[in-house]
Parts: C-alpha cells; sequence; structure tokens
C-alpha cells in the first residue's frame, strides 16, 4: 500500500485539525499516511505567541470532540462569555447570548499547545523547524527547513498571515495571499475588584474615528485583552481609543497600569484575513485557515474556521487526492458555506463604516432597544452566531427598517 506523506507547515487549529483528521481517516479508509507537522513557534512555556484574542466559539466544542476525537479543553478557559455590549459614542445595547452558544475566552498560547500535544499523542511528527523553500515537481514536493529536507506527496499551508510562508508559495505557485486589516492588542490587569466589576461579557466599540473600524475589550480570567483593528492601525491609534470616553468607563484606573502585572499595557501588531486568497489550492498543495482567507469577512471566528477547514482539507486529500482539480472538486466545494457568506460579510464590513463615520449607528442601537429581531441581527454580527447572509435578511425586515427611520427622524 502506498504511504501519502503530507506535510503541513504551520502549527496552529487549522494545521492540527488537519493532522488528527488525516491521523484518524487514514485508519477509517484503511489508507496508509505519514505526516508531519511544522511548526517554528514554541508554545510550551509561552516562549512565543499567536496574536488572536482567544475567544472559542460554537461549534468548536463540537468539531473537537465529535470531528477530531479531541476532548474540548473546558480546563482551559478563562471566562464564559455572557454576552456582548455594543457601542457607539453616545448609544449602547446589551446582547445576551443563548446558554447553549456561550463562548469561552481563552489564552491562544494554551489552547495551541493543547491541540500540538494532541497530535503528537497520535502519533503525528512534529519538528520544531520553519519550511524555508520548497520545489514542486511531478512525482512529488520536496520542502526545505531549516534543518533537513522533508519529501512530501502534498503539502497543506496553514501558516495564517505568515508573510515569509506566504512569499514562499507565491514565488513558487499562483497563490497570493489574502488582503487583511492590521490589529493591535495589548492586556491589562484591573485586579480582582476590577475584573468582579466588569462582569463576563465582550463590550464591542464602533468609534467614527476614520481609522478604527472596531475595538473590544474581552475578560480573561485576571485581565482584560484590548484591541483594535483597521487597515493601519497603529499604537498611536490605541491610545486615541484607551482614551474615548466610552472605553474609559470600563477601564477606569489606567494610570495605575502595572500595579499587578508590569507588562501591561505593552502593544503587540497582527493581522487577520479580510478576502479570499487567490490561488488557495493547487496541484500537490492547499490553503486553510486564514491563510486561504476562508473565515468570516468582518467578524473572524478564525478558530472555528481554521479547524473547520483543516478538517476538509484533510477530508479531500485521502477522499479524492491533492490534484488542483481534486481540490477543486472536493475542498472548494465543501467550502461553499464560508465562500457564498463572503460577499455579504464584506458589504456588512463597508455599510458599519458608512454609518459610524457618520453617526448613524446611533438610532440603530436605539430602535434594536424595542425591536428584537434587529437586536438579533445586531449579536448574530458581532458574535460571528449566524451567516451574514441571514443578519442582512433579519436587518432588511420591513419593520426593522422602519423603526431605525422612525429613530433616525429624532436625531
Amino acid at each position: 500500500m502506498k504511504t501519502t506523506r503530507v506535510v503541513i507547515i504551520g502549527g496552529g487549529p487549522g494545521g492540527t485539525a488537519c493532522a488528527s483528521t488525516l491521523q484518524r481517516l487514514a485508519g477509517e479508509l484503511d489508507h496508509a499516511v505519514h505526516v508531519t507537522l511544522l511548526e517554528g513557534k514554541q508554545f510550551s512555556g509561552e516562549q512565543h505567541y499567536n496574536q488572536c484574542v482567544g475567544v472559542l466559539s460554537p461549534p468548536l466544542p463540537a468539531l473537537l470532540e465529535e470531528r477530531l476525537c479531541v476532548p474540548f479543553p473546558y480546563h482551559l478557559a478563562r471566562n464564559q462569555i455572557k454576552g456582548y455590549v455594543l457601542h457607539t459614542l453616545r448609544e449602547e445595547i446589551a446582547l445576551e447570548t443563548d446558554e447553549g452558544s456561550a463562548s469561552l475566552s481563552s489564552r491562544r498560547v494554551h489552547f495551541d499547545a493543547y491541540m500540538l500535544e494532541q497530535v503528537r499523542a497520535r502519533g503525528v511528527s512534529v519538528l520544531p523547524v520553519r519550511a524555508v523553500d520548497m520545489e514542486f515537481h511531478a512525482d512529488g514536493v520536496v520542502v526545505y527547513t531549516d534543518n533537513a529536507p522533508l519529501e512530501a506527496d502534498v503539502v497543506v499551508g496553514a501558516f495564517g498571515l505568515d508573510e515569509g510562508s506566504a512569499a514562499m508559495f507565491a514565488r513558487l505557485t499562483t497563490y497570493r495571499p489574502p488582503q487583511s486589516l492590521a490589529s493591535i492588542v495589548t492586556k491589562y490587569h484591573p485586579g480582582d475588584d476590577g475584573m468582579a466589576n466588569f462582569g463576563g461579557y465582550i463590550h464591542a466599540f464602533l468609534p467614527s474615528h476614520p481609522r478604527i473600524e472596531f475595538g473590544a475589550i474581552t475578560p480573561k480570567g485576571n485581565h482584560l485583552t484590548i484591541n483594535i483593528a483597521g487597515s493601519t492601525v497603529d499604537v498611536v491609534l490605541m491610545r486615541t481609543f484607551l482614551d474615548l470616553p466610552p472605553v474609559r468607563r470600563f477601564l477606569p484606573d489606567l494610570e495605575r497600569a502595572g500595579l499587578y502585572d508590569p507588562n501591561d499595557l505593552r502593544f503587540f501588531k497582527g493581522r487577520f484575513p479580510r478576502s479570499l486568497a487567490r490561488g488557495y489550492y493547487g496541484d500537490r498543495y492547499v490553503m486553510v485557515g486564514d491563510a486561504a482567507g476562508l473565515v468570516r469577512a468582518f467578524k473572524g471566528k478564525g478558530v472555528t474556521s481554521a479547524v473547520l477547514t483543516g478538517i476538509r482539507a484533510a477530508e479531500t486529500i485521502l477522499r479524492d487526492g491533492y490534484s488542483k482539480n481534486a481540490f477543486h472538486q472536493g475542498y472548494r466545494f465543501a467550502n461553499q458555506d464560508i465562500i457564498e457568506d463572503l460577499p455579504y460579510g464584506r458589504s456588512m464590513r463597508s455599510m458599519v463604516i458608512l454609518l459610524s463615520r457618520y453617526g448613524l449607528l446611533d438610532p440603530v442601537i436605539r430602535a434594536a432597544h424595542y425591536n428584537p429581531v434587529l437586536r438579533s441581527a445586531l449579536l448574530d454580527a458581532v458574535s460571528a452566531g449566524a451567516p451574514y447572509k441571514q443578519v442582512w435578511r433579519n436587518s432588511l425586515n420591513p419593520k426593522v427598517v422602519w423603526a431605525v427611520l422612525r429613530k433616525m427622524a429624532n436625531l
């Protein structure tokens, strides 16, 4: 029996989900497979990080336990997210989640370390190296690392938005990385009383600043994670965001930053995709998660999307093959639910930006206090709880439109 050799570049949620599925499915199909996963970062001991807020949302528990046979790491949860509070400059609304659809906040580095240990336990070879070059041939792929070269039948790109890996694939294939938004992330320890007062809600902000698309404060056990996103956000804009009155209401003692942790208000920069990548599959290669741009265009839900697309890539490789046509027929078709929703997410993003710039989100929030359909649409938009096609359908309900227009007339 021929052994299918798979090299996965990246040990985040997409890479580990793909590796786990390959090992599990190979046993079911009586198909020999050898999986090698490359991850240059050291998550154990918190030596390196993936910049991510770390909110784990449904259906992630079901994906791990039912599709990967991996116990969901409830022990890593820092907070159960009870809901979201959506803020504009002058208005706010609390949006409660159902008990069965609640999210959990965790430290992303702990989740990544847990998933890597799971694949190691299943016999996946995890190498602490980086891929530095590749050669694609008719009978296989050579993957050069900063240690020893590897031979593979197919390569899975699970490297997120790592520029070095993206440039390597772009030089050798038709792959072009997705467009992205920049993100600035920091944390703040307000003390036990401060955390108790903050509660178990994620506070999402839609400021009118032309360069800040949105910001959020997320409770994470003993600290708050604060992030902003936009095309050109930087540390100056983060400081501007922290000084906004609606934000300072929930961070009243920022002057005491560092009292409980000397690393408070250190800023880190990351990115997340906002479009589909070009050429994200071809002969003997396929991208998953952020590298493919297969996430929700406005509210990413990146960990869940990475796991789901990693599973789908593995299923395509073992059931359909790893030619460009096999990925087109199997992998692309399997991801139609994400692909078809991308235009709706992009249009929602554009609409929110336009309304926030001109202060027109305030009447939307006021109308939502009295309209359950609009309130549900807002919750689905900020929590990624439903496709954006459904969010648009609920938002354009005639009763919703009329309720918003009445509030606009009172501006």
